[in-house]
C-alpha cells in the first residue's frame, strides 16, 4: 500500500438537491433522499494538514464540485440553481473530509478527464 498525495472530501447530498430534482421533473417525485445519498461521490483535492486546511481548499474547489454534483444528476445547465455559492453548496451537501489517502490497489492508478 502507499499513502496519496491528496486529501479527501466525500460529498453527500441533502434534502435541497432532492428537492430540486423533484422540480425539474416530475418523473423523481418518487425518488428518496436515501437514492440520492447512494454510492456518494469522493473528491481528491491537495494535500492538507488539518481539517481547518482542507475547509480552505475546499472552498476553492466548491464551485466546481456544486456543478460536478449537479451535472451527476441533470445536464441541462439552463435548469441549474443559480446560486451556487459556499453556502448554498452547505446547505446542499454535507461533506466528511479525509487527510490520509491510501491507495491499496497494486494495480496502476489510472486517471481521466471529465
Amino acid at each position: 500500500m502507499r499513502t496519496v498525495n491528496r486529501s479527501a472530501v466525500v460529498v453527500v447530498p441533502k434534502q435541497p438537491l432532492l428537492d430540486w430534482l423533484r422540480s425539474i421533473d416530475p418523473t423523481n417525485s418518487e425518488m428518496k433522499l436515501a437514492d440520492v445519498r447512494k454510492d456518494a461521490t469522493v473528491y481528491l483535492l491537495p494535500e492538507a494538514a488539518s481539517e481547518m486546511s482542507l475547509v480552505e481548499v475546499l472552498e476553492t474547489y466548491c464551485d466546481r464540485i456544486f456543478e460536478e454534483e449537479l451535472n451527476t444528476w441533470h445536464l441541462a445547465t439552463v435548469d441549474w440553481p443559480a446560486d451556487r455559492s459556499r453556502a448554498n453548496f452547505q446547505q446542499w451537501f454535507t461533506c466528511s473530509f479525509h487527510s490520509m489517502v491510501v491507495d491499496a490497489s497494486d494495480g496502476p492508478l489510472i486517471t481521466e478527464d471529465l
